[in-house]
Formats: C-alpha cells, structure tokens, sequence
C-alpha cells in the first residue's frame, strides 16, 4: 500500500455466504466504488465465524446490523445506503474518516 490511504485502515465486512441478491449486489458495489477512487481496503469475511458478525454489529451499535458495513479502523463509517449518499455527494472521504 502507498500514498495517504495507506496510513488508515478501510476494513469492508461482507460475507460470502448469503442467499440475499441485495446483500451481495451492494457489497460488489462498495467494492467497485472504492477501488474507482484507488481507496485501500481490508476485507473481512463475517461468515467465517459468529464473532465476526457479532464484532461488526457492535462496533456499528446496531444488534441487526447486515453487511456491507464500512469502518475506518475500529470507527463505524456507515452501510451501503451512507455511502451512496457520500458518492452523490462527493464526500467519500469524509465519510471514511480519511479527509
């Protein structure tokens, strides 16, 4: 990794186990967002273990949390609906906490 992203640590919770089209539509999203604008990121795959998912929803502060959920290391950025509205705004890296 180099240039200013690299100093911060976007981690993108998803899974690779689910059976909804809109879960993984806007994970694939999110990613192809975030690599249009060359933002570096860590995946993290929720479906590998319970505590996984149970670490995103309460670092999120929501119990119901679903993926794709953004942090800018441990602090919550937002879901898939909040960065849209970054991406219209033109505010994505305020939203990541980079800016």
């Amino acid at each position: 990794m180099h240039g200013p992203a690299a100093a911060m640590g976007i981690k993108l919770y998803y899974t690779t186990v689910t059976a909804s089209r809109t879960v993984k539509s806007q994970q694939a999203e999110v990613m192809r967002i975030l690599e249009s604008k060359s933002i570096q990121f860590e995946l993290i795959d929720i479906s590998v273990g319970r505590e996984v998912c149970d670490e995103m929803r309460s670092k999120a502060g929501n119990p119901s949390a679903v993926p794709p959920q953004l942090f800018n290391e441990d602090q919550y950025c937002g879901d898939y609906d909040m960065l849209s509205e970054a991406v219209e705004a033109d505010t994505v890296d305020q939203f990541l906490k980079m800016a």
